[in-house]
This record gives structure tokens, C-alpha cells and sequence, in this order.
């Protein structure tokens, strides 16, 4: 039987500088790690990262509202304002913020060009 989620990974195509990415800007907690697999964990789940064998990730289209295909992780922010300053000042790329009753929303990219999300809840 199904027993839950055992992790949503993305690929990486250089594990060193992608779990320096999790880990020292998103501040995800490593679990395990090597040159092929990495697992982390944020707020009780498990984020993997897979290694490419080297090879570039390819792109995919996206808009400021996130990813046109595969999944998504979206991490909740609960002062997105700061969250943001952050991932600016590490140099990361952001490519959407959105402010609506539902929420707000920033879209940036992890070193190899995956979109992930933060997105804090509307009051």
C-alpha cells in the first residue's frame, strides 16, 4: 500500500554547488549525501537531489507564476519579503513575485535553472 510521500527531487547537474544551494540558502537539513543522491529535509519533508552524470538539466518554460511542466516545490515563507532579500542576496535568480488576496508569491531558479517557489498564505 501507498504510505505517503517519500520525497520530490530535482535533477542537478553539480551536486556540491546544489546542495550548497539547499542547504546554505534554503536552509534545508542534509541527511545523506554522495555523488549521485543527495536527500535533504524542510519542514518534515524530504527534498532529493539527483545528480545529471554531468549533463546540463534542461530548460523548461516558465512564467511568473512558476514551472509550464513537471512539479514544482513550493516552500512556505512566513515573511516572504525577508525570504526574498535573501535569495537576492546570495545572487539567486528571481523571475516572478506576485501579490494577490491569496498570497504572495516569488518564482526563482536553483543553480542549475529548476523553478521553485515561496509563497506565504494571504491573512
Amino acid at each position: 500500500m501507498i504510505q505517503g510521500v517519500k520525497d520530490v527531487y530535482y535533477n542537478v547537474s553539480d551536486m556540491d554547488k546544489a546542495v550548497k544551494f539547499y542547504r546554505d540558502v534554503l536552509g534545508m537539513k542534509l541527511i545523506a549525501s554522495s555523488p549521485y543522491w543527495t536527500a535533504l529535509e524542510i519542514g518534515g519533508v524530504q527534498i532529493g537531489l539527483h545528480w545529471s552524470g554531468g549533463e546540463r538539466v534542461p530548460e523548461i518554460r516558465f512564467d511568473e507564476h512558476g514551472a509550464h511542466s513537471g512539479a514544482t516545490l513550493t516552500l512556505h515563507s512566513d515573511d516572504i519579503v525577508e525570504d526574498t532579500q535573501n535569495l537576492m542576496t546570495h545572487g539567486v535568480e528571481i523571475v516572478g513575485q506576485l501579490d494577490e488576496e491569496w498570497g504572495k508569491l516569488t518564482v526563482f531558479k536553483d543553480p542549475d535553472g529548476n523553478i521553485l517557489k515561496l509563497m506565504q498564505p494571504g491573512e
